[in-house]
């Protein structure tokens, strides 16, 4: 495979690339350029890092160089040239952003102000700061990418002389920092070359070892398949100069790092990895392709589940090319990659492909790319996305690290539009893939044309249709449904979004619920000067620290009266002046929303129908206790009523969902037992969910139901169904703490 080509890692100051050897390498492919432009930007680089020298000994400004034949190597314009001589002058020398702007114009200085920006960034130092640092990367490379392309390109020369630096330490976080980020952020735009370059210099230094364990296995096998993979090479060529093709034909030999993932993923040996070598094919046009492909698989038997065709369906970064295993001469299994000139350039260096002559100069082409099979800045896209949902910077990490690694599924709108998604996406990230807001009001999703959930795996060439409510809202455990960055970002900032809202409405009840425990007259007018005194910007602000209890009611009143003494050890008719009061927070529908500020309680298990009451618990919200709950005579002696919260259920509760009732029941130990009980419940209109046996012993056993339900009524019809069945001795709802022991499964001693 052909690689950048590599400077020498220490240059003394006459073997450094001139001026005019720089500009020739442009010429090459941009004839036009602005080569006294190039020349200013060198001589200026090499003017202001004079005295500065790098680990190895080599003049600084000789890195500089460096990196502007690697961005020549991936033909780029004339700004970017200059950035890569110019980015390190206003970081390490007292150049200014005004001179670069005044001596090479607003464009370049742009760049170098982007580049710089990021010149500080030690990614691996602090998760906190790696991900921060990640956050402003991904707005420097989404306004213009050239900035990426340049700090990839410098970070390569900084991993090819990496071996300079003393510390081990050091050398492993900066190889760490490289794997994570610049390695997949490469790949995401194309730029095949460079990442895995980088991912073998990051490979060589975090693991030594294992790195020069499989040198040594790749030398040996040159030595002993060289004549080999000549031969294989010859027999291609030779087959499809036959039928008049006009191709080229060359082995390429597996990268270190690739053969370490492999080893790693699959638990294979050294030994039984098939494509340490692989054949490239190189032809003119698409269809010159196909018949290659036809005529290698009528030669020799290709191996059954390994044909991709990544031409019909490019990769999301524009990657294009056919991948076929055959059994080749002499029965050794040989992979081959079929494809067009075009589409190995395209391979190698991505974005970088698409920067041609358009009208008003030398520029980056996106129609052209599009037209090639995608624009490979698209991918850009979903790590923006994924910084616009908020949160804080270890949930970006997070997120943006599960968008660069995971292994690709490619799936299809019903108007035929690919969607790419990472390896085990569910039908809840294809909605979030398309567009947030599908994702938001998603309930159900078709796959190929038939109903299904939307937990399962989606899988190549799936076609999805996806079933949209109206509830803005995330259920309970929605996260857990999906696995990409871009969902779970999007799911988050909604949940923050209806917890901020609904701690917001919580705590106005408390502020009213306060005052009217001292018989005044609640009014927002009145909170002023205890915004002031709380140090608070707003009355919701207010509002959200109560209901989050960071802030109490008594808190409140004495910010709004100094000096107010609160009453304690309230009596039970003050919480009952209360509850009359028309003060209430109602529960699902147009209410609170579970599992977001609001939790039930697991001792009593409320559901609609049953009388509750809430309790604050500080920083989670609202947990919800059936009134009746021993629990609550437990809270009374723990913390204070003020802390309790009248709530009821709207007339619709039921309606807008199921809850989760348990049922113990003591029942004969006979055969068909469980399936009549299930039959019970089922003819109930309830669905059992969990069984546990609790206690065993000859004649019969102790269990436990958990059953899916509409209310507390229709749990109690379901009892009732039970308790008709000769095969049922007890059953009633579990509704106290005790009611079903935290223990395993237990079996009794039987009798000899």
């Amino acid at each position: 495979m052909t690689a950048l080509a590599t400077p020498s890692a220490l240059l003394p100051a006459d073997a450094i690339p001139s001026a005019d050897a720089l500009v020739a390498r442009v010429q090459a492919y941009d004839p036009e350029v602005d080569g006294d432009l190039i020349r200013r930007a060198y001589d200026f680089s090499k003017r202001h890092h004079q005295g500065q020298f790098r680990k190895s000994g080599e003049p600084y400004y000789g890195h500089t160089v460096a990196v502007a034949m690697l961005l020549a190597e991936l033909r780029l314009d004339a700004a970017t040239i200059c950035t890569g001589l110019l980015h390190d002058t206003v970081e390490d020398t007292d150049a200014t952003p005004e001179d670069i702007s005044s001596q090479f114009g607003d464009d370049i200085a742009q760049l170098v102000d982007g580049v710089t920006k990021l010149g500080q960034m030690e990614l691996g130092s602090k998760r906190t700061k790696q991900a921060e640092n990640l956050q402003k990367l991904v707005v420097a490379i989404t306004r213009d990418v050239r900035v990426l392309l340049v700090k990839l390109c410098d970070r390569l020369h900084n991993m090819r002389t990496l071996h300079f630096h003393s510390r081990q330490d050091k050398r492993e976080r900066i190889a760490r920092e490289t794997l994570e980020i610049y390695a997949p952020l490469a790949r995401r735009i194309g730029v095949n070359r460079v990442c895995t370059e980088l991912e073998d210099l990051a490979f060589r230094n975090l693991n030594p070892a294992a790195h020069e364990s499989i040198h040594r296995r790749l030398e040996d096998l040159r030595l002993t398949r060289h004549d080999a993979v000549a031969a294989v090479s010859a027999r291609l060529s030779e087959l499809l100069d036959e039928a008049g093709l006009d191709c080229v034909v060359f082995g390429r030999e597996k990268r270190p790092y690739s053969i370490w993932r492999k080893l790693e993923r699959k638990g294979v040996t050294f030994d039984d990895i098939a494509d340490i070598y692989a054949f490239r094919i190189l032809v003119d046009n698409p269809i010159d392709c196909y018949t290659a492909l036809g005529l290698v698989h009528q030669r020799w038997r290709s191996v059954p589940e390994r044909f991709r065709d990544y031409i019909s369906t490019p990769k999301p970064n524009n990657y294009r090319s056919l991948h076929t295993t055959i059994i080749g001469p002499s029965n050794i299994r040989l992979e081959l990659q079929i494809r067009t000139h075009d589409m190995d350039r395209i391979a190698e260096t991505g974005v970088a492909a698409h920067w041609r002559y358009k009208s008003g100069g030398y520029a980056y082409d996106a129609a052209a790319a599009e037209a090639a099979g995608g624009d490979p800045l698209e991918r850009l896209r979903p790590l923006m996305e994924i910084l616009e949902q908020g949160g804080d910077p270890d949930d970006f990490l997070e997120h943006a690290k599960l968008e660069m690694f995971a292994n690709e599924v490619y799936c299809f709108t019903p108007k035929g539009e690919l969607i790419a998604l990472p390896g085990g996406a569910t039908p809840l990230d294809f909605a979030y893939a398309v567009h947030t807001e599908l994702g938001h009001a998603t309930i159900g999703a078709k796959i190929n044309g038939r109903d299904r959930p939307l937990r399962p795996r989606l899988h190549n060439g799936d076609m999805i249709e996806i079933i949209k409510g109206g509830v803005r809202q995330p259920p309970a455990g929605w996260e857990d449904l999906v696995i990409t960055g871009r969902a779970r970002a999007a799911i988050r900032r909604l949940i923050r979004s209806s917890e901020a809202e609904e701690f917001i409405r919580i705590g106005k009840v408390i502020a009213e619920h306060a005052f009217l425990r001292e018989g005044k007259v609640f009014r927002e007018s009145a909170l002023g000067d205890a915004l002031r005194r709380l140090e608070m910007d707003s009355v919701d602000d207010l509002y959200h620290a109560l209901g989050k209890g960071r802030i109490s009611s008594i808190g409140l009143l004495e910010a709004v009266y100094p000096g107010h003494r609160e009453m304690r050890g309230r009596r039970p008719q003050d919480r009952e002046r209360i509850a009359d009061a028309k003060a209430g927070l109602y529960v699902h529908g147009r209410g609170l929303t579970p599992g977001v500020s609001l939790h039930f309680a697991p001792c009593c298990s409320p559901m609609p129908g049953d009388r509750i009451v809430g309790v604050m618990r500080e920083g989670k919200g609202v947990e919800v206790h059936v009134i009746d709950c021993e629990r609550l005579a437990e809270m009374e002696d723990e913390q204070s009523l003020e802390n309790w919260i009248d709530l009821k259920w709207t007339p619709e509760a039921g309606a807008h969902g199921v809850s989760i009732g348990r049922v113990l029941a003591t029942v004969r130990n006979e055969p068909g037992v469980l399936a009549e009980i299930a039959g019970s419940v089922g003819e109930a209109g309830g669905n059992i969910t969990d069984v546990k046996t609790l206690q065993r012993t000859r004649d019969f056993f102790e269990m436990a139901f958990d059953v899916e339900v509409f209310d507390a009524r229709h749990l109690n019809n379901i009892v009732a169904a039970l308790k008709t069945s000769d095969k049922v001795v007890t059953a009633e709802r579990a509704r106290r703490p005790g009611d079903i022991p935290d223990y395993e499964p237990r079996t009794e001693q039987e009798p000899a």
